[in-house]
This record gives C-alpha cells, structure tokens and sequence, in this order.
C-alpha cells in the first residue's frame, strides 16, 4: 500500500494546521487513497518522522511525501532532506519519494485568479 504524507510548515495557531489536514482529508477523499496522512515541519503534530511510522504501522510499504510549500525555499532544501534521511535510515525497506513543491504548477496562476475575481466581486 501507498502512503500519501501532506507535509507542511506548522504553525502555533492551531486552526492553520487544521486547514492543512482538511486538505489531507480532501485529497484522501478526491484521490481515493485510503492512506493519508499530514506532518508538519513545526508548530503542528505528528512531525514528518511520526507520520511515516504511523503510516507504516498502517501498512504502507511506499510513501510519497507531498510538500504544501510554494517553492523550494530552505526547508525544502535543508530541512526535508535531512527528514527524509532520518527515516530512510529507520526504515530501509520502505521505498520513500519526494514530490515537487507547488511551485511551478500551472493550477496555480488560475488559483490567483479565482481569488482576484472573487476579490473583485466583494468590491462591486
């Protein structure tokens, strides 16, 4: 089985870090992946290293880490990295990726003009 890992930033406002599991949820649900999970990178739980062991307790034997990040700034870049490490370390006979951050996306640019309009909408 595969495991999904929504991982985000966190923040010590906890309602935040609820909108991110609802994304999770969402994907879950639209995707129709029965494993799902979310992992912050702070301010938020489970940590990246508590979710693939929840996941793999759960019988995931690959999982895909989906960052919720814009772009490929330092976290992604040091920080992930050396998350994935961690786990690959723990966990060397479960087959591990990473994906691309949002960046880049071409869904993106249609994201922002949906809340232009409706931006603009609220004006009129």
């Amino acid at each position: 089985m595969t495991a999904l890992i929504v991982f985000a930033h966190g923040s010590s406002v906890e309602s935040a870090n609820e909108a991110v599991r609802q994304v999770s949820a969402e994907l879950a649900r639209q995707g129709g992946y029965p494993l799902v999970k979310t992992a912050f990178l702070e301010g938020g739980r489970p940590d990246l290293p508590e979710a693939v062991n929840m996941a793999i307790a759960a019988g995931a034997a690959r999982v895909i880490v989906l960052p919720y990040f814009l772009t490929l700034g330092l976290h992604l870049r040091r920080d992930l990295p050396r998350l994935m490490d961690q786990v690959r370390e723990i966990h060397p006979d479960v087959s591990m990726e990473v994906a691309e951050p949002l960046d880049g996306h071409k869904a993106l640019a249609g994201i922002l003009l949906d809340r232009a309009r409706a931006a603009l909408r609220e004006k009129e």
